[in-house]
């Protein structure tokens, strides 16, 4: 089967895009080609099956979004590149914990072109960099403890994922350089204090569409289907 194929929305608002995601995934079949759709949205908070009124601190003038992706409340707005990968897992050959494992390890192969260590924390979907040097090849050690896991910490891209008769949709979101306050309204993911970074706060100058452009790249070789 040849590459996923990419498909760019450009900038658009959350709740058509949900929708259209629903729609594709309700009506697939079994030779519909799996799609990566690539966007930039609109200032939404969005809340998945998880999340917890009381973690939406004050949202002010930013709508708050119920989904029904897994997870908790993040926040999505210009300057982030948000990727939904609609893959037939049955087809490819792969379950959902090693999905996540792929749509991780794309994130962090797109990081580390920019030379940037991300790293996941366990318990935790999504990835992070150590804020004292995201740039070192040190895994995470010392005062990283199941106490306090996000000590010394930034997220950098969030991950939640629905999955529909072996088929996925919602997806990943990696801050490239964004107006981050919003992420001070919310508890990110559901924790309270967890500091958010995107690539222009730890030092990397590029843009949304050469970051999109390799984790687009990325997702298709680490979501291609088993030879």
């Amino acid at each position: 089967m040849s590459a996923i194929a990419l498909k760019s929305l450009g900038r658009c608002d959350c709740v058509p895009t949900l929708a259209a995601m629903q729609d594709f995934t309700a009506h697939r079949h079994e030779d519909t080609a799996d799609e990566i759709w690539l966007c930039e949205h609109r200032p939404v908070f969005t809340q998945g099956l998880a999340g917890l009124p009381g973690h939406v601190l004050l949202p002010g003038d930013i709508p708050v979004l119920p989904t029904n992706r897994g997870g908790q409340v993040t926040y999505h707005g210009p300057g982030q590149v948000v990727a939904y990968p609609l893959i037939d897992l049955k087809r490819a050959g792969y379950y959902v914990k090693e999905y996540v494992y792929k749509l991780e390890q794309a994130l962090l192969a797109t990081l580390a072109e920019w030379g940037v260590t991300g790293h996941r924390v366990p318990g935790a979907p999504g990835i992070y960099v150590q804020l004292a040097d995201p740039f070192a090849h040190a895994s995470l050690t010392g005062p990283h403890s199941p106490q306090d896991p996000f000590r010394g910490l930034g997220k950098i891209a969030a991950l939640g994922i629905k999955v529909s008769r072996h088929c996925t949709y919602h997806g990943v979101a990696l801050n490239v350089a964004m107006d981050l306050e919003p992420f001070a309204r919310i508890n990110p993911c559901g924790y309270a204090g967890l500091q958010t970074v995107d690539l222009s706060t730890i030092g990397v100058q590029t843009s949304w569409q050469e970051v999109a452009e390799v984790l687009a790249r990325k997702l298709q070789i680490y979501l291609a289907p088993r030879g």
